[in-house]
């Protein structure tokens, strides 16, 4: 099945995503359709089809910061395709950071803009698709927690297709937050090694 991830490019979702046989997609990954399909050719120059659609699902308000658009722009053209979706909840306000700011970004991603984020999170919730939010893990049983809540979902994606179910065990919030705790990196690498 199709699963996009929000924020795009979690690294920690998308390796058990693609272990379990799925296919991770991403709004951001056009430069293999580009380059196939002769776009970006320097006689042509002409836009790829994913920057020249139109038909957005949903009529976005003049009032949405122009960078917002775009971006949901990029996202809307995976809308169609996706078979399911995985949220990570949002940093709680007291988070500090486990590892270093690259390896944060790696694991976690980030959401770039946040009016483009709250965008993309209502237009998913609308969609008849399973969606598995998690909460951001804070310490070495909330890792423990959203890998094994990722595996029981991956592992019985199927049961749920074409369904509008939410799975949301954490009880976040609107804001896609709840509370904190650290773990260090080392002790994720082992943790990451005993579950293969």
């Amino acid at each position: 099945m199709k699963i996009a991830v929000i924020p795009d490019g979690a690294m920690i979702i998308i390796n058990f995503i693609e272990k379990k046989g799925h296919t991770y997609i991403s709004p951001s990954n056009f430069s293999k359709r580009t380059a196939e399909d002769g776009y970006w050719d320097e006689d042509k120059l002409e836009l790829p089809p994913i920057l020249k659609e139109k038909n957005i699902i949903y009529n976005i308000s003049d009032e949405i910061p122009s960078g917002a658009k775009g971006r949901f722009k990029l996202f809307n053209s995976i809308i169609k395709e996706i078979d399911a979706c995985i949220i990570l909840g949002a940093r709680n306000k007291n988070y500090k950071r486990m590892y270093g700011v690259l390896n944060e970004l790696i694991l976690f991603g980030g959401c770039g803009c946040v009016n483009e984020h709250k965008l993309i999170i209502k237009t998913i919730k609308d969609l008849n698709i399973p969606k598995l939010i998690l909460k951001h893990p804070n310490n070495q049983s909330e890792l423990i927690s959203l890998i094994t809540k990722l595996n029981d979902f991956l592992d019985n994606l199927e049961l749920y297709r074409g369904e509008n179910i939410t799975f949301n065990s954490d009880n976040l919030n609107i804001e896609l937050t709840s509370d904190v705790e650290k773990f260090p990196l080392d002790e994720f690498k082992i943790l990451i090694k005993k579950s293969h």
